[in-house]
């Protein structure tokens, strides 16, 4: 069985406590959020969407959109924009069309399909969001090729995941119980790492992290960067 097929059937299962395990809507999943990750609020969430601006009317891609936990409320707000989500679980996505049913969020289409295959033509979209997908991804590789080649020149790519070296416990957790049950896939990136890959394809590249959670944003140049060169500009 291929290992995109094991995340498949894991997630199947697990969509109804994919929320819980990430939000801190209640006690439980607060001490949760804290035991694992370290931090007991998901500000960086918002803080990490504020790259969207309220008034944004293009073309974004959101892959992948899990449950739509965090996006719900964002989307609400971007009445003039053409908003696809695409996600490889259809429990995941059932459970996101629920919640932008339940806000009455209309300019939405969702996809089922597989990031590392992507099913649109290049320079697609202005912005293309990607929130807690690599970190189970099997194919990180064609994952960060495929959403570059389908960003239009001077469009963005947003995104956040998990990285190692932050936190011990994190780390321990992540190798120990989520890798193991099929919900997380090595292998996995440091900060530097990924900031060292995404200053190779992008320019003005913004990167912070909340204990083991990096967030990130990069503009798709409208030409090649040489390697390790980031050219100047104004970011639009």
């Amino acid at each position: 069985m291929e290992r995109k097929d094991v995340i498949f059937k894991r997630y199947q299962k697990g969509a109804g406590l994919y929320d819980r395990l990430l939000s801190t809507d209640s006690l439980w999943s607060t001490l949760a959020c804290k035991l694992v990750w370290g931090f007991s609020d998901t500000v960086y969430a918002n803080r990490l969407l504020k790259w969207i601006p309220d008034d944004f009317n293009g073309s974004l891609l959101d892959v992948p959109v899990g449950t739509a936990l965090f996006t719900t409320p964002k989307y609400k707000e971007l009445k003039g924009a053409q908003i696809t989500c695409l996600d490889y679980s259809p429990e995941m996505m059932t459970a996101a069309e629920r919640k932008f049913a339940d806000a009455g969020i209309e300019n939405i289409q969702c996809l089922r399909g597989d990031v590392g295959d992507l099913p649109f033509e290049e320079a697609s979209f202005d912005i293309v969001l990607s929130m807690n997908g690599f970190h189970a991804f099997p194919d990180k590789d064609a994952a960060f090729q495929e959403i570059k080649r389908v960003i239009k020149p001077g469009g963005c790519f947003i995104g956040c995941f998990y990285i190692k070296g932050e936190n011990r416990r994190t780390d321990w957790f992540i190798n120990h119980l989520y890798v193991p049950k099929g919900y997380f896939t090595p292998p996995f990136m440091t900060k530097i790492e990924l900031e060292d890959k995404l200053n190779n394809h992008y320019r003005h590249v913004e990167i912070w992290n909340t204990g083991s959670i990096v967030c990130f944003r990069g503009v798709n140049p409208s030409r090649e960067i040489p390697s390790g060169k980031v050219p100047s500009g104004k970011v639009p």
